[in-house]
């Protein structure tokens, strides 16, 4: 699917992986305008950057994202997806990479997110994002550590 088709089918809803490939695609570019087409319009719908407050609403995390991209557009790719997916819900926890400018050069973080989208009757759309802070080293999925509920 084309770039230009992705973007169309985030703009309308798509499907919760279309809108997913939207946003980082809209991250990857610094384009607020079809990263926000990726948002819910809602007032409830929230953003938790790496070590940042809660942001609620969409006039909060347009504002967040205008103040990153005019640092540049930010090189984070998803991997590593895990789903859990209902006919109207959708949370994918991924592993973004981040590519990061140090003195050495160019080097990558690890940052896990949560993403949260709705299917509504405009489609699907994210609701939520959730980063972890970012680490230098990716992180193993270990199935058979110990789990701890809080």
């Amino acid at each position: 699917m084309s770039t230009k088709t992705k973007l169309r089918a985030a703009a309308v809803g798509g499907t919760a992986d279309d809108v997913e490939t939207a946003f980082y695609e809209a991250l990857q570019r610094g384009d607020i305008e079809a990263l926000m087409a990726c948002w819910a319009d809602d007032d409830e719908v929230f953003c938790v950057h790496p070590g940042g407050p809660r942001l609620v609403g969409t006039g909060a995390i347009r504002a967040a994202f205008e103040q990153m991209f005019a640092n540049g557009a930010i090189h984070a790719r998803p991997a590593r997806v895990r789903k859990v997916e209902s006919l109207a819900s959708a949370v994918h926890n991924v592993l973004e990479r981040v590519e990061v400018l140090t003195a050495q050069g160019p080097r990558h973080a690890f940052v896990l997110a949560t993403n949260v989208y709705h299917k509504t009757a405009q489609g699907w759309h994210l609701v939520a994002h959730h980063a972890s802070p970012g680490s230098a080293h990716e992180p193993d999925d270990d199935n058979n550590a110990r789990q701890t509920l809080h």
